[in-house]
């Protein structure tokens, strides 16, 4: 068995607008194994000033990966802790190594092209006209769950693009979800927080900064939205951690991002933890190109959620590869001929 990584620099057809900043590009790596019989890839989704893998050793431990890649999967991840997107790297491409074809990962009802996934429109930030041709095209392609960014405009334009979605299309008639990737201040998040839900919003993301937990947890007690948390989950690394986060914030949601998290395994944990305490969730993928966007996708399917999921960026590239996936209105399909 050999292993070899590369990197991919994916480039945005055109710039994603977040509270962070617009995004040009993303870079990715690539960690390819081969044996006698077979090949696979694994992608190792690292999020350049998010992942808490974005550190200097990072090639270094992909490195370490490739000299020890006869350890197994279980074994190197357990070396890989503070490597979250290399834990899922590894896990998908030993996950295809095993079929023995390389875009299929876990065979289901979804590979087979029977069954599709349910997702959210992604709606980005820019001008008030292009959110609102965003919203237009989502809507007339067939999605009933949108999900839009706030907080880099001023809120009051942000308000006025709600109210006239909310004035086009009832509640009953499109689910309306917003990220803020944590751009509220605590102080005035509360007050923004009512007045969002003049418009019957799903739920709102992070709408703080990650890591205040005593002032996430009132806001979620308080909140007249519910609360999912983002970017909360990332870096909490250990087992006995994320029992704490969960207990003491009591948040109506989490959302799992594999190459954020820790892959699949962490996945697991995070949902077993939340369901005991009647915490809902649902699964995002975070930029990643169309080989871990399809690993995501079907691990997704196995975990058999009834919510819209957030996995509909694979046309967001100029440059992605070649992809099983397509979306056919608001679900996600294979085409099972890829796997053939």
């Amino acid at each position: 068995m050999k292993a070899t990584y590369r990197k991919h620099i994916l480039e945005f057809k055109r710039p994603g607008g977040t509270s962070r900043g617009v995004l040009h590009t993303k870079e990715t790596w690539l960690l390819e194994i081969s044996t006698d019989q077979h090949q696979a890839v694994g992608e190792c989704g690292l999020f350049r000033g998010l992942s808490v893998d974005d550190r200097p050793d990072y090639e270094e431990k992909l490195q370490w990966v490739c000299q020890n890649i006869h350890l197994g999967p279980q074994k190197l991840i357990e070396n890989l802790v503070e490597f979250p997107s290399i834990q899922l790297g590894v896990e998908s491409a030993f996950a295809a190594l095993q079929t023995g074809m390389p875009w299929l990962l876990f065979p289901s009802n979804f590979t087979e092209g029977n069954q599709g996934i349910t997702t959210n429109g992604l709606i980005w930030m820019g001008s008030p006209e292009y959110i609102k041709a965003q919203i237009e095209e989502k809507i007339a392609l067939g999605f009933r769950c949108i999900k839009m960014k706030i907080g880099a405009m001023d809120f009051e334009s942000e308000l006025a693009i709600l109210k006239y979605l909310r004035n086009e299309f009832s509640s009953s008639d499109i689910e309306l979800r917003v990220d803020a990737n944590g751009a509220f201040q605590p102080q005035e998040a509360l007050e923004k927080l009512k007045r969002l839900s003049e418009y019957q919003i799903h739920s709102i993301e992070q709408p703080i900064q990650a890591g205040q937990w005593e002032l996430m947890a009132a806001l979620c007690e308080h909140s007249p939205i519910d609360i999912a948390l983002d970017e909360e989950l990332i870096g909490i690394l250990d087992s006995n951690q994320k029992k704490k986060l969960l207990e003491t914030i009591s948040a109506q949601y989490i959302i799992l991002k594999p190459s954020l998290v820790g892959g699949f395994a962490a996945c697991d944990q995070w949902i077993q933890w939340a369901e005991e305490k009647g915490c809902g969730w649902w699964i995002t993928s975070a930029l990643e190109s169309n080989i871990g966007l399809n690993a995501i996708a079907q691990f997704t399917f196995t975990k058999n959620s009834k919510l819209p999921q957030g996995l509909g960026t694979g046309s967001l590239f100029v440059n992605n590869f070649d992809s099983p996936l397509e979306i056919r209105g608001e679900q996600l399909w294979f085409q099972p001929k890829f796997s053939q």
